[in-house]
């Protein structure tokens, strides 16, 4: 038949070890934040939380009201139009307006420059007696 088998050692280990989770939560606690930084970053609250609740509603209300009143003294679009604070071309979309400004100037500028360019010289001007020759611009 066959011969018994040899017994197996037994594992006396632990089944955890406890020395390395003792020294991760050693670890961990040493970098851990303490209370007043805790409370600075509005982790960690002191008091009643009955109370915290209430002083937290009663913030939250009073920024309410003061939007709100903000929001009631605003100045109507009107008024943002009479100071030039809105442009009174309101039909165009804001990120097209600077693009509208930029080619209303250019355009502003072209038609300066053939105005400049169709002016008649100083010779000519002082021929027809629109000037007399002592008022020559080019004798400075």
């Amino acid at each position: 038949m066959s011969e018994p088998a040899e017994p197996k050692p037994i594992d006396e280990s632990s089944i955890s070890p406890t020395t390395e989770r003792k020294n991760s939560l050693e670890h961990a606690l040493a970098r851990r934040p303490d209370e007043k930084d805790l409370v600075d970053r509005n982790i960690l609250h002191h008091g009643a939380p009955a109370i915290q609740q209430k002083q937290h509603d009663l913030e939250k209300a009073m920024a309410q009201d003061s939007l709100k009143k903000h929001l009631a003294n605003r100045p109507t679009k009107e008024e943002l139009l009479q100071k030039h604070i809105l442009p009174e071309n309101s039909n165009v979309a804001p990120a097209l307006i600077a693009a509208q400004r930029e080619l209303e100037k250019s355009m502003l500028e072209d038609s300066l420059r053939e105005k400049l360019a169709q002016r008649p010289k100083p010779e000519d001007v002082i021929e027809k007696g629109i000037l007399s020759p002592d008022e020559d611009p080019t004798k400075v």
